[in-house]
């Protein structure tokens, strides 16, 4: 299995592209593959695949072999990937994602993809629609109990689940003691990646994340996104802000027109390989 190994501000991903269709052992091929002791090491395996509906479909599967229904940072990867390896010559893309169809832009120098500008679609809100236990219209600023600890919680689905937390230094949180702890709370049937946010400015955002199927990552642009919304219902921060992450900086806007998230932000080419190992 010839692959790329790409990031999104240091939130690494296994990219492969010669698959014509998902293969029936996509979670346990991940998470051998994405083991960094034993296997290539990454957060994700990413396949580029072809779509009847858009450009091109990406399908992403966790380090734990789990299928989330998107990635921001991933999406990004796909995006200069497929320009890069001339697989088309578009700027204006169409991806296919298990949370729908997003349109992509790309920032082209030298012949090189960038920068990447995704539409992340619009935020979901609804309780049972993110899905988290509480039925009402918005989740915002809500209590939520675990470890013997009360914080308190905004829910955000950017077609897969978030929970933003406002806290104090998200710098300085130990989000590898409270990450499990939250991920899995009862609160969210389908898990939940959680973000530990704290506010600089109404346009400057620390965040620091721990994504389901992963543990604490560098990034998570679903997580950026959710953020800036939750920092608009909450009354902290302006419709667009800058959002920096353990590996680096998204730029975020939730447009009043069209209600659309956007997502602005880097993506690496780390180097490519083989993959050989038997039985795998």
């Amino acid at each position: 299995m010839n692959f790329t190994k790409m990031n999104g501000l240091g939130n690494d991903f296994i990219v492969v592209a010669h698959f014509e269709t998902l293969p029936p052992d996509a979670g346990r091929l991940a998470s051998a593959v994405c083991d960094r002791h034993f296997g290539i090491g990454g957060d994700g395996l990413v396949f580029i695949l072809p779509s009847s509906k858009a450009d091109f479909c990406m399908r992403i599967m966790n380090a734990d072999g789990s299928e989330p229904e998107q990635c921001g940072n991933a999406i990004r990867c796909v995006a200069k990937y497929v320009f890069d390896h001339n697989m088309t010559d578009k700027q204006h893309l169409t991806i296919e994602t298990l949370a729908g169809i997003q349109q992509v832009w790309l920032v082209v120098e030298n012949g090189r993809a960038k920068e990447v500008k995704v539409d992340m679609g619009a935020p979901i809100l609804e309780g049972s629609r993110i899905p988290v236990s509480l039925r009402q219209e918005q989740v915002v600023n809500e209590p939520l109990d675990a470890g013997g600890t009360r914080f308190a919680f905004t829910g955000v689905s950017m077609g897969n689940p978030h929970a933003v937390i406002f806290v104090d230094d998200a710098p300085g949180f130990d989000v590898e003691k409270w990450g499990p702890l939250l991920e899995s709370n009862p609160m969210f049937p389908r898990k939940a990646n959680v973000e530990f946010v704290s506010v600089n400015s109404n346009t400057d955002i620390d965040m620091r994340v721990w994504e389901r199927g992963c543990g604490q990552t560098y990034a998570c642009g679903t997580g950026a996104c959710a953020t800036v919304v939750a920092g608009v219902l909450n009354g902290k921060t302006e419709r667009a802000a800058t959002v920096h992450l353990l590996g680096g900086d998204l730029y975020i806007e939730w447009n009043d027109r069209d209600g659309h998230v956007y997502m602005t932000g880097p993506a690496e080419e780390v180097f490519t390989g083989q993959w050989v190992k038997p039985g795998v």
